[in-house]
């Protein structure tokens, strides 16, 4: 039996357009207990993911309760769903002439009153003019920049069926500063018919097996990050391994959690703490600026200098120089970058540093 109609119709509203977007969830539970989305906030980007949009129903307040567990916003949740936050609610009180938005659209009739405008499902429709926030409510740094960039809404592509067997590609691993492996990420490659589809998955060592789970929340390559701190040098911060390594044979010391945007957490940080200069690589999309956001936030009064800068060409660091730029063409994000009235420049490496990085 399907309960959502006995539910609340804000339930069905959420969970149809959650599954229209994102596809059905891994492990759906009943609607008064959480199950858990893709988020179409910073998992919308065809690649693959814990789900983190935790989604039930609360019958006392007659509403449906979306949290995403990477800490994106309701509102943006809803806005990628084509939603509204009002969708959330069964009912909404009625409104008065004091309380009504600001940002209502009206019409005027023939006898001069006001009517409210509304568009598709009965929803009011939103304002044509602006794509900002209604008076009075802050908008903050990440989505300004966001707002800035006019990211294209992306939607998964259609690779088809698959059509040979998952090959792991690399293996990144993780150790601790005196050596002991803690961890690793593995690369897989799975082929379908228009392409191939990527994803990841983390293995924890014990000391005497693998076992397939998380591990310690450690950077990457910490023994590089020790040695930045003992030498003065800048670390840059990347999304993901492969543009640690395009760093590494650039002669930059760099660093990246696992399991790339959305998984950056205090712990991280606490490993660069005392650094001279930070520069965060922040992929061209919305998780890839969210992520940037979190990663300069937490290392803020940490470390010397915190940048925030994206490639001039492609998506990532990757792209950017296989479009034949170096790191001094790298370009600040405007409302991430610490500052952005200055041209981005890269600290000089000596040669000796930069043989010794691309031996490693």
């Amino acid at each position: 039996m399907d309960h959502r109609h006995q539910q609340g119709r804000s339930y069905e509203i959420v969970t149809d357009a959650l599954t229209r977007k994102m596809g059905p969830p891994r492990f759906p539970r009943s609607p008064e207990q959480w199950t858990n989305y893709l988020c179409p906030v910073h998992e919308g980007d065809g690649q693959h993911h814990n789900p983190s949009l935790g989604v039930r129903y609360d019958p006392r307040q007659q509403r449906t309760i979306v949290r995403c567990w990477a800490r994106c916003d309701d509102e943006d949740v809803m806005n990628q769903l084509g939603l509204r936050v009002r969708d959330m609610f069964d009912h909404l009180p009625e409104r008065t002439r004091n309380n009504t938005s600001t940002t209502n659209t009206r019409t005027t009739t023939s006898n001069g009153s006001a009517r409210r405008s509304f568009g598709a499902g009965g929803r009011p429709a939103r304002p044509q003019s602006t794509p900002q926030k209604s008076v009075g409510q802050v908008v903050s740094p990440v989505e300004k920049a966001i707002l800035a960039a006019h990211f294209p809404i992306l939607s998964k592509p259609d690779l088809g069926v698959q059509t040979g067997r998952p090959e792991t590609v690399d293996s990144y691993i993780y150790r601790w500063p005196n050596g002991r492996v803690e961890g690793a990420v593995h690369r897989v490659r799975t082929p379908h018919e228009h392409g191939y589809a990527k994803s990841f998955w983390q293995a924890h060592w014990t000391g005497t097996e693998w076992e397939r789970t998380g591990f310690a929340p450690i950077p990457w390559k910490l023994a590089d990050i020790r040695e930045a701190l003992d030498t003065g040098r800048e670390i840059y911060v990347c999304e993901g391994e492969k543009d640690v390594q395009r760093a590494n044979q650039a002669g930059q010391i760099a660093t990246c959690n696992a399991m790339g945007a959305g998984s950056w957490t205090p712990e991280h940080a606490r490993w660069l703490a005392g650094a001279a200069r930070v520069v965060v690589v922040a992929d061209r999309d919305r998780p890839g600026y969210r992520h940037a956001a979190k990663v300069a936030d937490s290392l803020t009064g940490r470390v010397g200098e915190v940048r925030v800068v994206q490639a001039r060409d492609g998506k990532d660091l990757s792209d950017h120089f296989d479009a034949g730029y170096d790191l001094t063409d790298l370009e600040p994000v405007p409302y991430l970058d610490r500052a952005q009235h200055a041209r981005f420049r890269s600290a000089p490496v000596n040669r000796g540093q930069q043989s010794r990085t691309r031996s490693r």
